[in-house]
């Protein structure tokens, strides 16, 4: 019995997978000219970059290929990103998604500085929220958003002795959204907005006192290299995307548009487990403690976090954080923000305060 079954489970996945070889066969050639996120970036590095130069290719059989290449190596600002995907001059792009705030609050719905302390819960936050900003990049951007992922947690990296939240106070800290930005001044800090790759600089040179980034997105830049002591209080996770644009997209042949539908969710999947995976290390690489096998050994000093800023947190997003955004994505958004995000991490935006 047990022979004859596995002989017929043999017989079907050769099947399955002749099945699959045929289907990629049939494909029709396709090139999808692709910017990319940050080089450095470990999840950029472990999936994103093999996923267009390798894994597409393998799974069409060679059949749908992609032209890859990295936004900070060509000089392109994250914060035009979405606009020349929209514009065409790339199929695929991605990006913060919480960059694109400035042309409709939404985009940063499911990362609000402070909400989320958890890799499980952002991803859970997202996926509720995520109908809502693909409804308004296909409306703004012309453009599908296909693939969410997270970075390591949002902290702050700092080039002096800090003990706690309070000695934030009078700082210049970097921020590269507008959620951040209201957290950072609501405990008495100066914002200082400015993208990624200037930051090492910036802190070289004293133009900023902290900068907020991932854990490890920061390690494999270089980060401690510059900066002294890292305070672990989590304020976000820098959601970025994958968006294709949607004349691009129409303009491929259904069998490709499905086979992408598959290749999307998986990668998906893949830029959330690589984000876990960053969590667990980050902050160990960066104080030189095992296990490190994602980034580099460093030698900063670790802020504890105390309960009191936990508590002060807390205190800042419900008062802070959650009204002002309110503000801005106005009361019908916050509602829906309420009945969906709101209700996977246990917050309420006070619309009569809006």
């Amino acid at each position: 019995m047990t022979m004859r079954w596995t002989t017929a489970a043999l017989a079907a996945s050769a099947m399955l997978t002749a099945a699959m070889t045929a289907q990629a066969a049939e494909l029709p050639k396709t090139s999808v000219k692709v910017l990319g996120n940050y080089s450095t970036l470990l999840q950029t590095k472990e999936v994103e970059k093999p996923f267009w130069t390798q894994k597409i290719s393998k799974d069409s059989n060679g059949q749908v290929t992609a032209d890859y290449n990295n936004q900070d190596i060509l000089g392109i600002k994250d914060f035009s990103l979405l606009r020349l995907t929209q514009a065409g001059v790339a199929d695929v792009g991605v990006g913060d998604i919480s960059k694109m705030a400035g042309d409709d609050p939404v985009f940063e719905g499911c990362d609000l500085a402070g909400i989320t302390t958890d890799i499980a819960t952002a991803r859970k936050a997202c996926d509720v929220w995520k109908p809502v900003m693909a409804e308004a990049m296909e409306k703004k951007f012309n453009a599908r958003l296909v693939a969410l992922g997270n970075n390591p947690p949002i902290v702050f990296w700092c080039n002096k002795p800090i003990t706690g939240l309070d000695d934030l106070k009078g700082l210049k800290v970097r921020v590269f959204n507008t959620t951040q930005s209201d957290f950072v001044s609501a405990v008495g800090a100066t914002t200082v907005t400015m993208a990624f790759g200037e930051v090492v600089p910036a802190l070289q040179r004293g133009v900023v006192d902290c900068a907020l980034t991932g854990t490890l997105s920061g390690n494999t830049a270089g980060w401690p290299e510059v900066a002294t002591h890292l305070y672990p209080l989590p304020v976000g996770w820098s959601i970025y995307y994958t968006a294709v644009n949607s004349a691009s997209w129409n303009s491929w042949d259904p069998a490709v548009q499905k086979f992408f539908d598959k290749e999307f969710a998986e990668l998906e999947d893949m830029n959330w487990e690589i984000g876990g995976q960053a969590t667990d290390q980050g902050v160990n690489c960066n104080i030189g403690k095992d296990p490190c096998t994602l980034g580099k050994k460093g030698k900063m000093t670790l802020v504890a976090l105390s309960d009191a800023d936990k508590a002060k947190r807390a205190t800042v997003v419900q008062d802070v954080v959650l009204v002002k955004w309110g503000k801005r994505c106005g009361k019908e958004c916050a509602a829906k923000w309420n009945d969906t995000v709101g209700k996977v991490v246990g917050l309420t935006i006070p619309l009569d305060k809006l």
